[in-house]
């Protein structure tokens, strides 16, 4: 993600001026931020299987297309439209994954990666959802843990650009990101109650 660069697109300012209701802002902007969310969507789809028909460029597609509905969200920042991209990415991703389970018959049980940066294993449309059901429990305990795996996972986030989002500190986010992490594994495989 990265800051803003000094020259004649500024990220931010071209968020806020889009916020205000500057439409051309949006035109501007598009090219600025397309090569991250790029980025962004080909990390999501190289996890998927094989036969995935999600395509990067569509799911790019996706995310401008509700982002254009969020004409006057007051942008605070290049970090904010990443966290808003990354929530965005989040729910066309679970989408899709509802979609293609109910398409298939017999999806039932998820068979689980222990890969520590919550790979995937056999069925990632079936890991996804129950990744998402996990995430929506720990959001309802701790919300910033939550966070922080949206932005991390979802958003493709590093440590410190997410840190930078939360307004919290690296050693923060290292700390609930770990945690979070094994929250969510043991979550998934069902060896947490949901008290």
């Amino acid at each position: 993600m990265g800051e803003d660069q000094s020259g004649s697109l500024n990220v931010t300012e071209l968020l806020r001026a889009w916020g205000s209701g500057d439409q051309s802002a949006l035109k501007k902007l598009t090219p600025a931020v397309y090569d991250e969310l790029h980025r962004i969507a080909r990390y999501h789809m190289s996890r998927e299987g094989d036969g995935h028909t999600l395509q990067t460029t569509a799911l790019i597609n996706e995310v401008y297309l509700r982002l254009v509905d969020f004409h006057r969200v007051q942008w605070q920042d290049r970090a904010h439209f990443f966290a808003v991209s990354a929530q965005l990415m989040r729910r066309i991703l679970i989408d899709f994954a509802r979609s293609r389970c109910r398409q298939k018959r017999g999806a039932g049980a998820v068979h689980l990666s222990t890969e520590a940066e919550l790979g995937f294993g056999s069925q990632p449309d079936a890991d996804l959802l129950a990744l998402d059901q996990a995430l929506n429990l720990l959001a309802s305990r701790d919300e910033r843990k939550s966070k922080v795996v949206e932005l991390r996972f979802f958003g493709g986030l590093s440590v410190k650009e997410t840190a930078e989002v939360l307004h919290v500190s690296v050693h923060t986010v290292m700390r609930d990101w770990e945690f979070a992490k094994a929250w969510l594994l043991q979550k998934m495989r069902g060896e947490l109650h949901s008290d």
